[in-house]
């Protein structure tokens, strides 16, 4: 029987310190893994210093290195969606290239998909950051859980092995403004997690900072999620309601003592409070309607430049 092939997809963006020895790194894996075929998928995401040579060098020396080599900076969804659409095998397997994630978790990923499993996710016990973004991204994760309409775990970057269903799955759903980690909770199938310890990236600056963070958790709250807008409802229901008292009130007390309160002072109370809810209404209304008008521009999420060792 022929072998079944896995791709190994490793999203580059700036990692020319790293991307021969993530090679090196991951061929030493994948030569002790008898029993599958496997080829490399290195996605350059518009990197400015000097990745896309160093890919270029790996597709020359090894034919069994594909290269993808993206227009500009698309952003880590961009490059995953590379991964993706450019995968024809029976297996995905994702592995950053900043060396956070250790390559030596490849065969246990395989052991779990032998046994059955389709999504086979690694999830970190620990992570070498600042205590401040650790805190963000734990308070983060679990507000997302409770919120959201899916089972989205913690602690999970996109690590890990995908089944060709899975893949199939990934591949056929239309949206533009996409959140990886809640689509590939959302398409479901039989899941499991290998824990790990994360360190720090191996060389080079990381190009998310915290800014970046949120521009991303945007996409899973507003793209999973509709709380937001229910608790629009709940708290203008909420204020109408208490709105509706207080002239009740007012009215009692100018017919029962004269009007005594200076009313110039709740007046602009007021008028400063609903301001700032209405503001805040419109601003989590325009949010969805950004979704909205992203998917409805329907442009790709990447574009590609070049491709190397893409037999069609």
């Amino acid at each position: 029987m022929e072998k079944k092939k896995i791709t190994i997809g490793v999203p580059c963006f700036n990692e020319e310190k790293n991307v021969i020895n993530m090679y090196n790194k991951l061929k030493c894996v994948v030569e002790k893994i008898k029993k599958y075929k496997f080829e490399f998928l290195f996605v350059d995401n518009g990197s400015s210093d000097k990745t896309r040579e160093k890919i270029m060098f790996l597709t020359k020396k090894d034919k069994n290195v594909k290269g993808v080599f993206l227009s500009r900076d698309f952003g880590p969804e961009g490059s995953g969606a590379a991964i993706l659409y450019n995968t024809n095998s029976d297996g995905l397997i994702i592995v950053a290239c900043d060396f956070q994630d250790p390559p030596e978790l490849i065969s246990k990923f395989i052991k779990k998909w032998e046994d059955g499993y389709e999504v086979i996710l690694g999830q970190y016990n620990k992570i070498e950051d600042s205590p401040f973004m650790t805190l963000m991204r734990k308070m983060f994760y679990k507000l997302f859980k409770n919120i959201s309409n899916i089972d989205v775990p913690i602690n999970v970057t996109g690590f890990g092995l995908l089944d060709k269903k899975v893949i199939d799955a990934m591949k056929s759903l239309p949206e533009k403004f996409r959140f990886g980690r809640g689509l590939i909770s959302w398409v479901g199938f039989k899941r499991i997690f290998v824990s790990y310890e994360r360190q720090k990236r191996e060389n080079g600056k990381s190009s998310y900072d915290f800014f970046a963070y949120v521009k991303h958790s945007e996409r899973g709250v507003f793209g999973f999620s509709y709380l937001p807008l229910d608790l629009i409802v709940y708290v203008g229901f909420i204020i109408t309601i208490l709105s509706f008292l207080f002239v009740i009130g007012y009215l009692f007390t100018v017919f029962v003592f004269g009007n005594p309160i200076n009313a110039s002072i709740p007046i602009l109370l007021a008028i400063v409070f609903f301001g700032g809810v209405n503001l805040m209404a419109l601003s989590i209304i325009g949010k969805y309607i950004q979704v909205i008008v992203e998917e409805t521009k329907n442009r790709p999420m990447y574009i590609v430049d070049k491709k190397i060792n893409f037999k069609n």
